[in-house]
């Protein structure tokens, strides 16, 4: 019977035990996703390279097998204030902490140490994809009048895919998103300035994440580094007004603040610190015939430490 490419799901829930299949359910832990993909069984794939009398291709022998997922996730809170997104077991996955506030705020902060980990269920008509230990990064991508999305990527132990039946899915806490324009949007600042137009801002965890298979030791993905980046286009001011070549050339540090949203527990403030953004080089762009400024940055945490990008949901 074929399998059906639209029937498909995903479900992730934070693992209690590293590795330990937390056992997400359709009723609790189903994500709304779009332009998810599955590489089932990536591995290494070692040739023998026999010496023979003959020739022809040698056998091979497969290592290190694990599992990669992509996906993109709305960016959008839960609906309700004080209460986590559905995929907030994904944020802290890729190496976020999660503070909540009751009935007001959940934020979430980048860690060094202790990361969490989920089990994604992946599945494609019946067959199911169980990924255990999975950990990984992600990218932001805000551009105007378009909807806003995380962009995730998601590595995982392999498990042997089984005939299961597909979920009953219960869709929860993910509001429908609201459209990133200047409306929804109701915030940007950037190096401390307030009336900047922007076109986009894409900002990249920039977590390393590795899968390790060693002997005597167990097979884990780890998050080896975190090297985060943002780069925005912005219509270009006069220099009187914001002078990005002089600060880049100076090495001056700056600030970000984005809030997207109107309602509450719809609301999200993607903040980096005064000292946190670290501009590169400046260049010049064309849009329908206007004159835009390419602004990449490196973000860089404080003296504190696992500031340089908080998101908080209001």
């Amino acid at each position: 019977m074929a399998k059906l490419a639209r029937v498909r799901s995903i479900l992730a829930k934070e693992e209690s035990t590293y590795g330990t299949d937390a056992s997400p359910t359709g009723a609790d832990d189903a994500i709304q996703v779009s332009a998810l993909e599955i590489s089932p069984a990536e591995s290494e794939i070692l040739s023998r390279d026999l010496i023979r009398s003959y020739l022809g291709n040698s056998p091979q022998l497969i290592a290190n097998t694990r599992v990669n997922v992509t996906f993109t996730v709305e960016y959008a809170g839960s609906g309700t204030a004080g209460t986590a997104p559905q995929y907030g077991p994904l944020l802290k996955a890729c190496g976020f902490s999660e503070t909540v506030v009751a009935s007001t705020s959940v934020t979430y902060a980048p860690v060094s140490t202790s990361f969490d980990s989920v089990t994604i269920y992946i599945d494609n008509d019946g067959i199911r994809h169980i990924v255990t230990g999975a950990r990984g990064t992600f990218t932001v991508s805000l551009n105007a009048n378009q909807i806003p999305v995380y962009n995730f990527t998601m590595t995982g132990q392999y498990n042997a895919p089984t005939d299961t039946a597909s979920p009953t899915l219960t869709f929860q806490n993910q509001a429908t998103p609201k459209i990133f324009n200047d409306t929804n949007t109701t915030g940007f600042t950037l190096y401390s300035e307030t009336g900047l137009a922007l076109q986009s801002a894409e900002i990249d965890l920039g977590n390393e994440v590795v899968y390790r298979e060693l002997v005597n030791s167990d097979k884990e993905v780890l998050i080896t580094d975190r090297s985060a980046t943002a780069n925005f286009v912005i219509e270009c001011p006069t220099l009187a007004t914001a002078d990005f070549f002089a600060l880049a050339v100076a090495g001056t540090s700056g600030n970000l603040s984005i809030v997207h949203g109107t309602t509450a527990g719809n609301i999200i403030t993607l903040t980096s610190p005064s000292t946190g953004l670290s501009l590169g080089n400046p260049t010049y762009s064309e849009d329908q015939g206007i004159v835009m400024l390419n602004l990449p940055t490196t973000m860089v945490p404080s003296s504190s430490g696992n500031d340089e990008m908080t998101i908080a949901y209001t």
